[in-house]
């Protein structure tokens, strides 16, 4: 069985913070979500909300994207699936995606290439206020799931560095690096497929535990 890149615990040096595993950091996007939901910014789960199934299933499941990369993290989170279902049909907001680029630290035009949408395309939806749909938009929803698992392993650290730690930056610079649990391809190069996706959130998901396959 190979085993994934797995980044050490954070270090005390600047220089080695980028390998890092993520440590705890405060529930601050979560609370985000929570107040989200509570003021009406989006919908919350059926659960949380008293719905049955059936009377969920006739409700609206995405009324409107949330206002920022926190709040979608933190709605992605708590969504159902139905929920979901709506987000990725409805896609992502232009502007959301060059917000992502900024906190993973990556270049606007290697996140276009990840979500496989040309330049020109992406900025004038930006200048629109329109979505980046289709597949483009799945992978996407894609990074932003990746962000809520990278977040969850920094929640449940008990890393004393955890109130430091930058989970977003700490992506964008894992998936740029090649893992050998996924034959030596970066896991940026996988996220434009479903199974390219499901696998890599497998392999950060693993990153918690140790576990590798």
């Amino acid at each position: 069985m190979s085993k994934a890149s797995k980044p050490h615990a954070p270090a005390k040096s600047a220089a080695k913070t980028a390998a890092a595993k993520p440590p705890a950091r405060s529930r601050a996007n979560a609370r985000e979500g929570q107040r989200a939901v509570r003021d009406g910014a989006y919908p919350a789960p059926a659960a949380k909300r008293g719905l049955s199934v059936r009377e969920h299933s006739a409700a609206p499941a995405y009324s409107a994207a949330p206002a920022t990369l926190n709040s979608y993290v933190a709605y992605l989170r708590e969504a159902t699936p139905l929920q979901r279902v709506e987000a990725e049909r409805e896609g992502v907001p232009a502007r959301m995606v060059k917000h992502m680029a900024s906190d993973m630290d990556l270049p606007a035009v290697r996140m276009f290439d990840i979500l496989g949408i040309a330049k020109a395309t992406a900025e004038a939806k930006a200048a629109q206020q329109a979505h980046i749909t289709g597949a483009s938009g799945q992978a996407a929803l894609g990074l932003i799931q990746l962000l809520g698992i990278a977040r969850d392993i920094v929640d449940d650290s008990t890393d004393p560095a955890a109130a430091e730690f930058d989970a977003a930056r700490w992506l964008g610079q894992w998936i740029e690096q090649p893992q050998a649990a996924l034959g030596g391809q970066k896991p940026a190069d996988l996220l434009d497929t479903p199974t390219g996706l499901s696998v890599v959130a497998r392999l950060l998901g693993a990153l918690a535990s140790g576990a590798y396959q």
